[in-house]
């Protein structure tokens, strides 16, 4: 879908709590981790999709450009609610073909992850479905994801491939997010997993897939300039850390950027995997002190992803505390998959930081955008409300935004803006094409 025409300008006014996360220091790390930017009885002004201006109310209509054109600003009472940058869900499995009912029962039964992958289920149980799946069904699949995204206050996902396993089925699933991307008002960010797992064509020969990833699949998908990153679940069992830096300096030598799953269930070294300058690493359940010390040093953000944690019955969490405590960049997202984490709901992803991991409401919020953005190298246009900046906002129906997390499994998401469009209104969305007799 072309994209629509900015609106000229745009003046959301009446702002009860505004959260810009404006400032220099990205990402946010330690105490600078709270500093959320907020400001009361605040307007925010937008032209031609990007801030021109934010701040207390009085400041922003005094503003000589806003004088200079105020016949001309569509103007939006927020009725004295809770507006933040658009969230970013820098970690999601979108591209599936079916949920994974048969894992969930085994799993209330007593399974564990490790057993139910061990007889059929998991990830290769995911695996099949997709490679039956045509791309049009898998682009429905993707957009009805990504439109749940939006209704949750969304505006940029990393969409990531990983359950084809070859080169024609991950390149099918990369086709089916761009196709996805292009009927969504929203930024997408794809990412290329085909070491996901060793689909058992390949059991007994993980080098052999390894090489394919990285000698067909990595070129064939950076020709096609289908992907910005290139991913690797980096584990015991699955791929080991000397398998993950072949993925990481192909993906490098292809022009795509790096970042991986890492230390979910068992520790592993990362400083090697450091080397090849990482967005993010993924998980990090299990990280090592010594490997804490190397990441406080580093650009790499740390995205944790309560929410698998949550639907695996975990008790015990990633030690959010810990990380932050020591100076290491730290990002949530919702791991938006059909195994271990099916919900689209950032505010949910926010609400188990707190409650599970023991983030204050100030850090989810900072972590759930200026450091998302930071995860996926879009900092400069994306996850704070500041001059220069896309117009991604979200109005929360709200009047304190510590309620986005108090309010756990309630959407109170009232209105979406996208480059300066309302593109969601009163939790429904405003326009798509398929309104229009287009299917994708």
């Amino acid at each position: 879908m072309p994209a629509a025409k900015p609106s000229p300008y745009l003046l959301l006014a009446n702002i009860g709590q505004l959260l810009t996360l404006r400032g220099s220091a990205v990402p946010r790390r330690g105490s600078a981790l709270q500093e959320i930017g907020l400001i009361e009885d605040a307007a925010v002004l937008c032209s031609g999709g990007k801030i021109v201006a934010a701040g207390p109310q009085g400041h922003v209509l005094r503003d000589p450009w806003l004088q200079k054109r105020r016949s001309k600003i569509r103007e939006f009472d927020c009725r004295r609610k809770v507006v933040t940058p658009g969230l970013i869900d820098a970690h999601t499995h979108p591209v599936f073909a079916a949920p994974r009912l048969m894992d969930f029962e085994k799993r209330i039964a007593g399974a564990s992850y490790q057993e139910i992958a061990a007889t059929g289920g998991g990830i290769r149980s995911s695996v099949t479905a997709v490679r039956s799946a045509t791309r049009e069904q898998l682009t429905r699949r993707v957009l009805a994801a990504f439109d749940a995204m939006l209704v949750h206050g969304t505006t940029t996902v990393e969409a990531k491939s990983g359950y084809g396993l070859t080169l024609k089925d991950e390149l099918k699933s990369l086709e089916a997010i761009r196709d996805a991307e292009g009927h969504w008002p929203g930024t997408v960010v794809a990412t290329l997993l085909a070491a996901h797992v060793v689909p058992p064509e390949y059991n007994g020969q993980e080098d052999e897939y390894v090489k394919l990833v990285c000698q067909q699949i990595i070129p064939a998908v950076a020709r096609r300039k289908l992907a910005g990153f290139v991913d690797v679940f980096c584990e015991h069992g699955i791929f080991t850390v000397a398998q993950s830096e072949r993925v990481f300096k192909a993906g490098r030598e292809h022009g795509l950027g790096t970042r991986a799953h890492v230390c979910q269930f068992t520790p592993s070294s990362l400083e090697s995997l450091l080397r090849h300058s990482p967005a993010s690493f993924d998980h990090m359940d299990c990280v090592a002190p010594g490997d804490i010390s190397l990441l406080a040093r580093a650009g790499t953000v740390a995205t944790l992803l309560p929410g698998a944690n949550y639907f695996l019955g975990h008790k015990e969490f990633p030690d959010a505390r810990r990380l932050i405590d020591a100076g290491v960049p730290v990002a949530i997202a919702t791991d938006y998959n059909p195994g271990t984490s099916p919900t689209p709901s950032m505010p949910f992803a926010i609400s188990l930081a707190c409650t599970h991991m023991k983030m204050a409401p100030a850090e989810a919020m900072a972590a759930a955008t200026i450091n998302a953005a930071c995860a996926l190298g879009l900092q400069k246009s994306k996850g704070s409300i500041e001059p220069g900046k896309d117009a991604d906002l979200a109005v929360f129906d709200c009047d304190d935004y510590r309620e986005l997390a108090y309010w756990f499994a309630w959407n109170r998401c009232e209105q979406v803006f996208v480059g300066g469009i309302p593109v969601l209104g009163q939790g429904k969305i405003k326009s798509s094409p398929r309104s229009h007799g287009e299917t994708p």
